[in-house]
């Protein structure tokens, strides 16, 4: 092995090629598209999905059934961690407080508190949902639980 042959041609930004700027660019004339056909037209090119005729998969696939998906809850979530990192003992954990912290933010049906990370602090935590391992943390800290509705 050469070691000079591993690295030839291989750059950290490959340069863009410049089409139509004339025969001796190589990329000039046809700029790259060939010779007539569907391909050489402005506009040209096949749409999403697109199979060369054949039928395409979303088509051949028998869609059936109900997905929920579009209907679910979207939940925020917020771990022990970012609690014990962004509120002092005592303080009152509500939407508007881990709003102002930046730890929820966008559109969301439901906050949850889940159990990742340790909590030493007292906190009084007023948030939709809490998993079971979150809400032994927080009460074993002395703080309180509060689901919102």
């Amino acid at each position: 092995m050469i070691i000079d042959d591993v690295h030839r041609d291989i750059h950290k930004n490959k340069k863009r090629k410049r089409i139509g700027r004339g025969t001796g660019s190589g990329h000039g004339k046809t700029s790259g598209r060939g010779h007539k056909g569907y391909f050489s037209r402005r506009g040209s090119g096949a749409r999403r999905g697109f199979e060369g005729g054949q039928t395409p998969i979303f088509m051949r696939v028998a869609k059936r059934g109900f997905n929920n998906a579009a209907f679910a809850d979207v939940v925020a979530i917020v771990n022990l961690k970012d609690l014990e990192n962004n509120f002092e003992s005592g303080d009152d954990v509500t939407l508007e407080a881990l709003k102002k912290k930046g730890l929820i933010h966008g559109r969301f049906d439901a906050v949850k508190v889940l159990g990742n990370g340790t909590l030493t602090k007292k906190l009084n935590v007023q948030v939709h949902r809490f998993s079971a391992s979150a809400e032994e943390a927080i009460t074993s800290a002395g703080g309180k639980v509060e689901p919102v509705v």
